[in-house]
This record gives C-alpha cells, sequence and structure tokens, in this order.
C-alpha cells in the first residue's frame, strides 16, 4: 500500500503511541546508570593545538550538516531570529562552535611551575551523564544512547533550542532554514536545526574510534568504560599533580579534562562567549526537583512527538518517491 497523508492520519497516531514506549522510557537522570558508557580523557599538557581532531571531525561528519533552504520563512514572533552559519566565510569558522564545526581548540595561558605556558586543548560536547538538552527536551529530538553518547536527531529536531538554554555550557547551534519545522509550522516553530557533537557514534556503532581520536597525533584523547577513565584520570592526577575537569560538573560527564593547573585558572584566562564554553564548576541541572519533575512529565509527550516526527518524516520521504518506488 502506498504512503499517503490519509494512511498517515489513519496509522500514523497509533504507530506513535507505540513506538512512544522505546523513544524515552525514562529521563536520563532518572534511568540507571550503565557502568559501560564510554567516556574520554583529554590531557591538556599534550595538545599542540594542531587542529587535526577539527579537521577530522568536520570530514567526518560533512554529509549530517545543514544545507538550509533559502530564503528564510519569516518568524513570528519577529524577535526569533534566523541564525544563518551557511555562507562559506561562515561556514569556514573553526575558532568557536557552530552548526558547521563542532569541535574547536580552545587556548589558555598560563602559569605552570614558574613558567608562563600556553595551554590548547579540544572542546565540544560534554555527553553529560545526566543531560539536561535530552531529559528536557519536549520534542524527544535529543537523547541518550546507553554508551553515554548524546545526540540531536536533526530530522526531528524543531530548533527551540531548548537544548542550548539548559546546557550548562550553551553547546548546541542552531542552523534556520532546515528540518521538520519547513514542513510544519514554518513561521511559528523553532526556526531550524539544533547541531553539535554526537561524539562519531556511527564510527563507535562500527567499533571504529571517533574521527578527532583517531586523527590525534599527540594521542591527546583517551576513550573508554567510564568507570576505568575515571580511574586513570585519578591515578595521572595523584603521581603527577594534576587538576580533574568533568567528573563531577553537571552531575558528572563522560568528557574529562586533566589541567596541570587548577581550573579557575583555566576559566580565568580562556576566551568565553558565543560558541566558546566556560571551564567552571557546574551543579547537576538535573538535581534540581523542579527540572526531574519536568522531565519526568515529558518524557513521555516528548517520546510520542519523536515518533510522529518519525512517522510524519517516513510518509514525507514516501511520498516523494516515485510510485513503483513505494
Amino acid at each position: 500500500m502506498s504512503l499517503t497523508r490519509r494512511n498517515f492520519l489513519k496509522t500514523g497516531l497509533a504507530t506513535a503511541c507505540a513506538a512512544c514506549a522505546t523513544q524515552v522510557p525514562l529521563p536520563a537522570s532518572a534511568a540507571p546508570k550503565s557502568d559501560r558508557e564510554l567516556a574520554t580523557l583529554i590531557d591538556m599538557r599534550k595538545c599542540i593545538g594542531c587542529e587535526a581532531c577539527v579537521d577530522a571531525c568536520r570530514e567526518a561528519n560533512e554529509l549530517k550538516v545543514p544545507e538550509p533552504r533559502k530564503p528564510f520563512p519569516k518568524m513570528y514572533p519577529p524577535r526569533v531570529k534566523a541564525e544563518d552559519w551557511s555562507e562559506p566565510d561562515r561556514r569556514a569558522v573553526q575558532d568557536r562552535l557552530t552548526p558547521y564545526n563542532w569541535t574547536f581548540i580552545q587556548e589558555a595561558t598560563v602559569t605552570v611551575n614558574g613558567e608562563e605556558t600556553t595551554l590548547t586543548f579540544p572542546r565540544r560536547c560534554m555527553h553529560c551523564q545526566n543531560p539536561p538538552c535530552a531529559d528536557l527536551c519536549p520534542w524527544g529530538a535529543a537523547r541518550k544512547l546507553k554508551n553515554g553518547i548524546t545526540l540531536i536527531h536533526s530530522d526531528i529536531c524543531l530548533g527551540g533550542s531548548k537544548c542550548k538554554s539548559v546546557c550548562p555550557w550553551d553547546i548546541p547551534q542552531r542552523q534556520t532554514g532546515v528540518g521538520l519545522y519547513l514542513d510544519l509550522l514554518p513561521a511559528l516553530a523553532g526556526n531550524g536545526v539544533m547541531y553539535k557533537c554526537d561524539r562519531c557514534y556511527q564510527r563507535i556503532e562500527q567499533g571504529e574510534l571517533p574521527a578527532c581520536i583517531e586523527a590525534c597525533p599527540e594521542d591527546v584523547q583517551t576513550i573508554g568504560p567510564r568507570e576505568e577513565i575515571v580511574a586513570e584520570a585519578h591515578r595521572l592526577a595523584k603521581e603527577e599533580n594534576l587538576y580533574i575537569y568533568g567528573e563531577t560538573e553537571n552531575g558528572g560527564t563522560n568528557t574529562l579534562y586533566l589541567s596541570p593547573v587548577p581550573f579557575d585558572q583555566i576559566e580565568a584566562a580562556i576566551e568565553k562567549g558565543p560558541g566558546r564554553p566556560h571551564m567552571e564548576p557546574v551543579e547537576n541541572q538535573m538535581a534540581h526537583a523542579d527540572n526531574l519533575a519536568k522531565a519526568m512529565l515529558i518524557a513521555p509527550l516528548a517520546g510520542l512527538a519523536a515518533a510522529v516526527g518519525r512517522v510524519y518524516k517516513t510518509v514525507k520521504n514516501a511520498e516523494g518517491r516515485p510510485e513503483e518506488d513505494r
């Protein structure tokens, strides 16, 4: 039977409801933690700022980046501004996070053992253990996988930017003119799709390393089960008088940094602002009762929304194919 909007109206909601139970069964903050979540350890002493990781990330994910449709729909209310990084000069930006640049090199000039030293280190999504971006996305577009990766499904994201507003580091970045909102409510919906590092989940599924880790000539990053990465971070910190960031920030992340100086010195020395995250201490956002309550309420609705979005996307794609291919 060919897929049409009529078929969608007859069967789509039932399919969505059935899928709802598996989309977001529990917010990550309420789900049991797996001891096999993957984490990365970034040794800031080793990075030479060559940007090999940045280039590798861009190459590995070039098919995921947005290709917006222009002109952009006029948004209501007018205060909702378009965000466009698609022009060649903006696509090429590598000194901050953008929808086209999911990893960048941050630097901090600090004093190490009495000598002024410039540390360089890659910044990207922290892949939190209790990610508020996933727990509080009302459309179910952001999700934490069992292996600890948090990703945004671009095919159902409406670009509402909730994930960015609840992220302690303001990591996700929006591109206007792409995504499901163009088909649903182009003047009223979220205004695009949010993008961030997904830790090359497709490569990990194939048993490969994330592109940034594989390309690094200095072995700056180590990946492995979180409990092993945390243990290694503590071993090095104790033996070599180092400091750890990410173990407890926001309730614990799956990205840990090792520094030869305290992180308040790093925080004071780095350039911060849009697309350039801070390194301040961060309390667990999902430990607040109101956020956890919101997550528990949102979870089934987000699951339903995600399922409906996927069914709609399937119908639209099917209707775009020739009749004989359906």
